[in-house]
C-alpha cells in the first residue's frame, strides 16, 4: 500500500535526500500517519525513525532546513528534535527496549524498525510510511493497525501483559485514545488493564496527570472516566471520586449515586467550557458527600457542609496529584465551595443583600458557578429540569441588576487602610481591620452605598464607636 500522499511535502524530500547521504534506512511513524489515515489530517508534530543514528540523522536534515530552531539533541535517549515551518521534527534511532518490573524506564539497544514497531503501545501507532527514495511511501504494517483503525480497537502490538506491564502508562493511553477516538479497547487487552492496574503507582503523578487531563478534555469525559474505574485504575488516582459510588437505603430512603451524577455533571459542562479548571469544578464538586453523609430518620440522608468539606478536599487532591497549586487550585476550591449557593437564591423572597454577597464571593468567577449549577441539573423529569433552568435564569438577572446597581463584583474598598490610619492618626492594628470589614459588610447589607462618601461617612461613625478621635477633617479627605 503507497501512501505518497502523506509525505507530499518538502519536508520529506529534504529528510530522504539526508538519509541518502548517510545510507540510513528512514520511517515516518506514530501519530502523524495514525491521524492521516484516520483524518485526511497531517498533524504538525512528525516522528521518524531511523535504522542508525537518530541524532546524526537530526544534524544533516537540520543543516538542510534554512531558518530552522536549534536542534535540541538528547544523547540519553538517542533523539534529537527541531522546529522548521511551525512543524515539530523529532528523529530516533530504531530500537528494542526490556524493562525491569519497578520501573517504565527501559533498557534501550539498537534494533530493526520491526524491533521498533513491536515496542509501540498500539497497533494503530505502530504504523510506518517509509521516506528513502527507493520505497517512498510504501505503508508497513505488520500488526494489522489498518484494519484497527477501519474497525476502531485499540489494541497492542505485542501480548498487553507485557506491553502494560512493561510501561504501565500505556493502560491510560489505551483509555485515553478510546475516549478520543470513540474506539473500543480490545477484551484481552481491557482484561490486561484490569490485572495491572496496580502497576500505574510506578508512574510519576505528572505522566499519570498528564493522560488524565486529556480525558477531561474529551468531547464526553464519562466516557473516559468510566473505563478508569471499570479497569480498577481510578481507586489509585482518584479513590476519592470512587467513594462516591454506590447507593445506600435505610428505612426505604435512598440517595442518588453521586459518583455516577458527577460524570453526568461533567458531561453536561463540557459542551459550555474548553476551561480545564471548569471541567475539575465538575468533577470534584460533591466530593464531599462521601466523608459527610450521615442518615436522620426525620429528614432522610444529609450531606452537611459537603461543599466547605469538599473544597478542603480539593487541596490535598492537587497536592497529591501534582496538580498546579497556585490560581487553578484555588479557583476550583472556590467553585467547588460555591456550588450549592445559587440554588438557595432560588427563592422569589431572596434578599439584595443574599445576591450581593454571592457577587462579592465569587467575583469573576460568578459566569463560571451558574454554568456548573445548570449542568449539575441532571434530573430525567424534563418538568423539573425547565423549572430549575428557569429558575437560575431568574437568579442570574436578579444578580445583573444588583451589579449594575451596587458594582460589587471585583469589590474594591472604598477607603484604604492607609486612609484610615491617616484620619485617625493611629498605626497598623486591629482596628483597621475592624473598619474596614464594617465598611464592606456595611456595603454588602445594603446599608449605606457602594461609593466612597457613603463609606466615609460610615467610617467616621465607626470611629466614634471605637473612641478614635479624628486628626483629619472630613474635608479633607
Amino acid at each position: 500500500m503507497k501512501l505518497k500522499k502523506a509525505i507530499d511535502h518538502k519536508i520529506f524530500e529534504i529528510v530522504s535526500e539526508a538519509a541518502a547521504e548517510l545510507n540510513q534506512q528512514v520511517f515516518v511513524v506514530g501519530g502523524y500517519v495514525r491521524d492521516f489515515l484516520l483524518k485526511d489530517e497531517k498533524k504538525k508534530d512528525i516522528d521518524f525513525v531511523t535504522v542508525g543514528s537518530g541524532i546524526e540523522l537530526a544534524k544533516r536534515v537540520h543543516s538542510k532546513m534554512e531558518g530552522a530552531s536549534k536542534l535540541s539533541v538528547f544523547k540519553r535517549y538517542g533523539t534529537a528534535m527541531f522546529v522548521w515551518e511551525d512543524t515539530e521534527l523529532e528523529f530516533v534511532g530504531a530500537r528494542r527496549e526490556s524493562y525491569s518490573e519497578d520501573s517504565r524506564k527501559p533498557f534501550v539497544e539498537d534494533g530493526s524498525l520491526e524491533d521498533d514497531q513491536k515496542r509501540r503501545d498500539f497497533t494503530i501507532n505502530a504504523l510506518a510510511i517509509a521516506v528513502n527514495k527507493e520505497n517512498f511511501g510504501e505503508l508497513l504494517d505488520p500488526f494489522g493497525g489498518i484494519s484497527d483503525l477501519k474497525n476502531k480497537i485499540i489494541r497492542t502490538p505485542l501480548s498487553p501483559d507485557i506491553t502494560y506491564s512493561d510501561d504501565p502508562l500505556r493502560m491510560m493511553r489505551a483509555i485515553r485514545f478510546a475516549a478520543q477516538l470513540n474506539f473500543t479497547i480490545e477484551e484481552n487487552s481491557f482484561q490486561s488493564i484490569i490485572k495491572n492496574a496496580e502497576r500505574i503507582e510506578i508512574v510519576s503523578k505528572e505522566r499519570v496527570m498528564d493522560e488524565f487531563q486529556k480525558i477531561m478534555m474529551t468531547d464526553k469525559p464519562s466516557v473516559g472516566l468510566k473505563l478508569l474505574d471499570d479497569a480498577g485504575l481510578m481507586k489509585f488516582i482518584l479513590p476519592e471520586l470512587v467513594a462516591l459510588k454506590g447507593i445506600e437505603e435505610m428505612e426505604g430512603q435512598t440517595h442518588k449515586d453521586n459518583f455516577y451524577h458527577t460524570l453526568e455533571v461533567v458531561d453536561n459542562i463540557s459542551p459550555n467550557t474548553d476551561n480545564i479548571w471548569l471541567r475539575w469544578a465538575a468533577l470534584l464538586h460533591d466530593i464531599g458527600k462521601a466523608p459527610t453523609k450521615r442518615y436522620d430518620k426525620n429528614i432522610g440522608w444529609t450531606f452537611h457542609s459537603h461543599e466547605f468539606v469538599g473544597s478542603k478536599m480539593v487541596y490535598k487532591i492537587f497536592k497529591r496529584l501534582k496538580l498546579p497549586m497556585g490560581q487553578a487550585m484555588k479557583y476550583v476550591q472556590k467553585i467547588v465551595m460555591l456550588s450549592s449557593r445559587p440554588i438557595a437564591l432560588i427563592d422569589e423572597n431572596v434578599t439584595d443583600a443574599a445576591l450581593r454577597r454571592l457577587l462579592f464571593d465569587a467575583g469573576e468567577d460568578i459566569e463560571d458557578l451558574f454554568t456548573l449549577c445548570k449542568a449539575d441539573i441532571t434530573t430525567k423529569n424534563e418538568r423539573k429540569q425547565f423549572r430549575f433552568k428557569k429558575n437560575f435564569n431568574l437568579v442570574e438577572q436578579k444578580l445583573k441588576e444588583v451589579e449594575q446597581r451596587d458594582r460589587i463584583r471585583d469589590f474594591q474598598p472604598p477607603v484604604s487602610g492607609d486612609e484610615i490610619m491617616e484620619t485617625f492618626g493611629i498605626g497598623p492594628g486591629k482596628e483597621i481591620g475592624i473598619i474596614k470589614s464594617a465598611i464592606k459588610e456595611a456595603i454588602l447589607e445594603g446599608e449605606i452605598k457602594n461609593e466612597r462618601e457613603s463609606a466615609l461617612n460610615y467610617m467616621f461613625e465607626l470611629g466614634k464607636k471605637l473612641y478614635l478621635t479624628p486628626k483629619l477633617k472630613r474635608s479633607d479627605l
